[in-house]
């Protein structure tokens, strides 16, 4: 029988020993991005670039890497366009912590299929390529079962990948790292169980040395988790120095000038580019792509605070700066996307890595909102009448009062809310302060609030319309709101019934009002950039602030093919409350109703005096007379 020799055995144990001292020896003292140097090769399965990873060939990732081996930051925002090297960004730290620092690693993607996907079109090939890894992590054609396609075993550490929609996997085990990759297309909730992310994070608790990264191409407006999440962190651009005066700034699209021609081919257009360059927005100066990314450039924080206060890092990325993608492919794109909506956005998210705000042609809310204006008085010079509009919540009424003018020009006087249930007599006390005001121009002379329009809808129908029925000689009126297309905005009010406890107490005039009519009025009036005819006026105060705007432009005109009516009024995507726009447009409705003699009301207030108690201008009053009302007087009763 064979034996073997003494020095075979000591061959095996040296070896043996070997295998031990090298699985204790401490990691080498690298960043992410010396690792990557180091380390990885790229495929043309994953990389338009084969071959060793330099991450000089994207210097802006080499903050972006080396944050994630900075002891101080635990939470890593990117926020990035396509053909930026943003999928390398979780690769390189996934490697690294497999080779370097082991631990539990979560990866999520928004679906199952995509976690299928990413591991073999992007994890696979890199263990494959990576020496240091391949000989930690088994193929998971062996028969070693601890290695599949979403789970890697490696010494010190597994490596789990799973769906934002999987909720087991999000919640089981602890985990030192986590990976959130296309945060924007996460599902809401995790089953029944709650946002994914939340999930995810809370099983980090235990670690101290945790790390968390967040990475996606943006995508709408107000409604994007990366963009929170951005937000919360140092708020970081890449900007470039330019030639001409040196300060440092963001290529973005607005400072991009083109020409192009076109060519009518079939029912298609092909377009060519002919000039093409960028202006700064600091001097003016004209600079062409080459020299504009041959620059210095650096990351500039926003809140450089945030990394000690919140150790949390955030980065955003656009595709002007890549390497990998021209100006020209950019603009082609753009041009290409003609006026259809969806294929816009994709270029805004995925090219110019912007947010997509979904308004067609409607104002931006930040512009609007800069229009804001010093008032000289409570009541601005050139405001002939006053209404008020009312919405009504479950634990709340929000209203505002408006001013006008002839032409639809219009001032915002006051926006405002008043906490408490709307079946409560002190709701409506603290609401008769507001409608019984005596709102007073620089000159003394005051103005009255004409007309009150409030909503009735929601679940205190029949207090709202008790209320109103008590302050009808105030001209105070429940309305109704229509959202059919053929309800006209305006028409005489309807007697309604006021039923409590069962029983019918008494009648009241309600409106019913064709809100998609004032909604388009609003709209448009928006757009209008001068003082004038249907101008919008806004205070500069708090009660006109950021959330206001959000809530006056909440909502769009969408098309909807199925339906009967294809075109809705639908809300626009993180802009979930509507309030300031349906008051603004219960108050044009007020507005039209009372078809106001401006001559008649501009010559009374230019002859009061200060002081002098000036009335609202009433609507027209007709006496009861004694026969049977006809519809068509609905005036008898005001």
């Amino acid at each position: 029988m064979f034996r073997e020799s003494e020095k075979e055995r000591t061959n095996k144990l040296n070896t043996c020993l070997a295998k031990i001292l090298n699985g204790m020896k401490p990691p080498e003292d690298l960043t992410v991005s010396q690792w990557a140097d180091k380390n990885r090769r790229l495929t043309s399965e994953s990389s338009a670039e084969v071959g060793k990873w330099r991450t000089s060939r994207t210097p802006y990732m080499f903050d972006i890497l080396d944050s994630f081996t900075d002891p101080l930051i635990e939470h890593i925002v990117v926020v990035a366009a396509s053909q930026v090297g943003k999928s390398e960004t979780i690769n390189n730290m996934v490697g690294y912590c497999i080779d370097q620092d082991p631990g539990p690693i979560l990866l999520i993607q928004p679906t199952i299929d995509d976690v299928k996907r990413y591991s073999e079109m992007r994890i696979a090939p890199m263990i494959r390529e990576t020496r240091c890894l391949k000989r930690k992590v088994a193929d998971p054609k062996s028969r070693d079962t601890a290695n599949t396609k979403r789970q890697k075993s490696f010494p010190g550490g597994v490596l789990v990948m799973t769906g934002s929609n999987v909720a087991h996997d999000l919640s089981s085990m602890p985990i030192r790292y986590v990976f959130g990759d296309e945060r924007d297309r996460w599902a809401k909730s995790a089953g029944s169980e709650g946002d994914p992310w939340e999930l995810a994070v809370a099983r980090t608790r235990t670690f101290y040395n945790k790390k968390m990264v967040e990475v996606s191409t943006p995508t709408v407006k107000g409604a994007s988790a990366i963009e929170n999440s951005y937000n919360l962190g140092t708020m970081e651009r890449w900007k470039t120095a330019c030639p001409h005066c040196g300060k440092y700034v963001e290529i973005k699209f607005d400072n991009i000038r083109f020409e192009y021609e076109a060519d009518e081919k079939g029912d298609k257009k092909i377009f060519h580019i002919t000039e093409l360059f960028y202006v700064c927005p600091e001097c003016g100066g004209i600079s062409d792509e080459h020299t504009m990314k041959s620059q210095p450039a650096k990351w500039v924080a926003t809140v450089p605070e945030a990394k000690e206060h919140h150790k949390t890092r955030s980065f955003w990325l656009t595709a002007w700066v890549s390497p990998w993608a021209t100006w020209e492919s950019i603009i082609l794109q753009f041009l290409q996307a003609g006026t259809d909506s969806a294929k816009l956005q994709v270029v805004y998210n995925t090219q110019f890595g912007e947010l997509w705000e979904e308004r067609g042609d409607m104002a931006s809310e930040d512009d609007v909102m800069a229009r804001r204006e010093v008032y000289e008085a409570e009541v601005p010079d050139g405001v002939l009448l006053l209404t008020c509009g009312v919405d009504t919540q479950d634990d709340r009424l929000e209203y505002e009062v408006v001013g006008h003018r002839r032409y639809g020009e219009t001032w915002g006087i006051k926006k405002g809310v008043i906490l408490g249930r709307p079946d409560t007599e002190e709701v409506w006390e603290r609401l008769d302060e507001v409608l019984s005001h005596k709102y007073k121009f620089k000159s003394g002379v005051s103005l009255q609030i004409s007309l009150t329009f409030i909503d009735e809808g929601g679940h205190f129908t029949q207090e709202v319309r008790q209320h109103c029925l008590a302050r009808q000689y105030d001209h105070v009126f429940a309305i109704k709101g229509a959202n059919r297309p053929d309800i006209p905005y305006t028409a005489p009010p309807k007697k309604q019934k006021i039923v409590v406890n069962g029983k019918v107490i008494g009648q009241v005039w309600v409106y019913e009002i064709g809100v998609n009519a004032g909604k388009q009025k609003i709209v448009d009036n928006l757009r209008v950039q001068s003082p004038g005819a249907n101008y919008c006026h806004f205070p500069l105060r708090d009660d006109y602030g950021k959330q206001f705007f959000k809530q006056l432009m909440s909502e769009h005109l969408a098309y909807v093919p199925k339906l009967k009516h294809p075109w809705q009024w639908q809300k626009i995507p993180g802009h979930e409350r509507n309030e300031a726009f349906d008051i603004r447009n219960y108050n044009l409705a007020a507005c039209e109703i009372l078809s106001p003699d401006w001559d008649a009301i501009e010559q009374k207030l230019r002859t009061a005096k200060p002081g002098e108690e000036n009335a609202s201008i009433p609507m027209k009053e007709k006496k009861a007379k004694p026969r049977k009302r006809k519809k068509s007087e609905f005036y008898d009763d005001w």
